[in-house]
């Protein structure tokens, strides 16, 4: 006689942490977002309920991938671009680790660093080790590290006219800039300057304003707040905020805040009617 067919217990929907949608399995289907037992589809990695990146190789929540348990053959596969890349990028981590951390003695910006590193250097937000393999565990970056490590690679992006990978970097730079505890005006406006290569107009002139309204003569904000006018096609708010930087510049300069060192290269282009 047949054993009587037993069927699937039906799956739980789950609360999303990030949007509020109840949804069945593994990500929220209305933003992405990990859920309760997701899990890197590239590393494989464990993710936290509300995570829209793996802790361990930045990949976006609910990308494709081989599934977790075929490590093995997954390896080769993963270690060949990630060989390919650090040689590539080598050079330019030990640049932006001294510069971004030490900006303010050097009198440098990341982006020079990165200007000064090849085309083709486009791969993977956090670059391994010289001899390739998987990239380096995230994780044990602070919050900021993993914040201004983005902002490079968005910048070095837009830089070489790459508007795709500018596209792929930048919202997760931008959710890095969110999640820090506190925003100065320097992180302002590096967040601000990633919304504006990425397209996000209100972005970047939300952090302009905020920078304007407690300092009004802040150059970057200023140098902000100008960018997103052009955005918006605002000619009139443009050249206001052209004025009042050139206004403002020579007193504004002489402080030698760390932000004007870091950033130098961009004030010097904006003061002579070249955007950012």
């Amino acid at each position: 006689m047949p054993s009587p067919s037993t069927s699937a217990p039906a799956l739980s929907p789950q609360k999303c942490p990030s949007c509020g949608t109840e949804s069945i399995g593994k990500f929220c289907s209305n933003c992405g977002t990990a859920l309760a037992g997701a899990t890197c589809g590239s590393c494989g990695s464990a993710l936290t309920p509300g995570a829209k990146f793996c802790h361990r190789c930045g990949t976006p929540a609910g990308a494709g991938g081989t599934a977790p348990g075929a490590n093995d053959q997954r390896g080769f596969s993963n270690a060949l671009p990630w060989s390919v890349a650090a040689i590539a990028l080598v050079a330019l981590i030990a640049l932006v680790a001294g510069q971004r951390f030490g900006r303010a003695s050097s009198g440098t910006s990341s982006s020079d660093a990165a200007s000064a590193a090849p085309a083709e250097a486009q791969g993977a937000p956090f670059a391994g080790g010289a001899s390739g393999g998987r990239p380096p565990d995230i994780s044990s970056m602070s919050p900021a590290e993993r914040a201004i490590r983005l902002y490079d690679r968005v910048m070095m992006a837009h830089e070489h006219g790459r508007a795709d990978t500018v596209q792929m970097f930048a919202p997760m730079a931008i959710a890095a800039y969110e999640q820090l505890d506190s925003l100065d005006a320097d992180a302002r406006y590096d967040l601000g300057r990633i919304a504006a290569v990425s397209g996000n107009e209100t972005l970047a002139r939300a952090q302009a304003d905020t920078i304007l309204a407690r300092q009004p003569k802040h150059l970057l904000g200023l140098i902000l707040a100008g960018n997103a006018a052009y955005m918006r096609k605002d000619v009139a708010a443009e050249r206001s905020y052209y004025d009042r930087l050139v206004a403002a510049a020579p007193s504004e300069r002489s402080k030698q805040v760390p932000e004007y060192v870091t950033h130098q290269n961009d004030i010097n282009n904006a003061l002579t009617g070249k955007r950012p």
